[in-house]
């Protein structure tokens, strides 16, 4: 974090940093998932996030613009160790079932960090009068929660009985 914090204003510029950064390393990271996993569903859920994500950093840049903020340049450390957690899921001697029961593991991992992201800076957005950026904030975070969801309900129903 910036040793520059003196308002909400700062820390919700912080947040939006952290977010964006985060959202361009899942952008890396979602394809190498996407072709590692074996159920076409979870292949074409990692697939859908990636638009998704895409678009949640153009939402971001948008923000940015709106408030005068400069949003790269930081490195979000917690979706650092989140990806790389992926990629040791990637590299794991599995069978096609419970890869694909880790790979949504590792992914909700994700999701919720993202979650948690989204909720404390929409507050934020909306605490400062911003908002526009809070309803992109939001509409964001509905994304995120949709994806948990759908990841939880493909675990739940389907994958992780297969990886038994």
């Amino acid at each position: 974090m910036s040793d520059k914090l003196r308002s909400l204003d700062d820390l919700f510029e912080e947040q939006l940093k952290d977010l964006y950064s985060a959202e361009s390393q899942l952008v890396k990271a979602l394809p190498d998932m996407a072709k590692e996993a074996r159920d076409p569903r979870l292949q074409q859920a990692f697939d859908n996030h990636l638009m998704e994500t895409k678009n949640q950093i153009a939402r971001l840049e948008q923000i940015g613009r709106g408030i005068n903020a400069k949003l790269d340049g930081h490195t979000c450390k917690a979706m650092q160790g989140l990806v790389a957690e992926g990629k040791e899921t990637i590299a794991e001697d599995a069978t096609d079932e419970v890869k694909d029961a880790a790979l949504i593991a590792a992914a909700q991992r994700v999701e919720h960090y993202e979650i948690a992201g989204y909720g404390t800076a929409a507050h934020y957005a909306q605490r400062l009068g911003h908002s526009q950026a809070a309803e992109l904030l939001r509409q964001t975070l509905q994304e995120e929660q949709a994806t948990d969801t759908l990841l939880n309900n493909l675990a739940k129903n389907y994958i992780n009985a297969k990886a038994m």
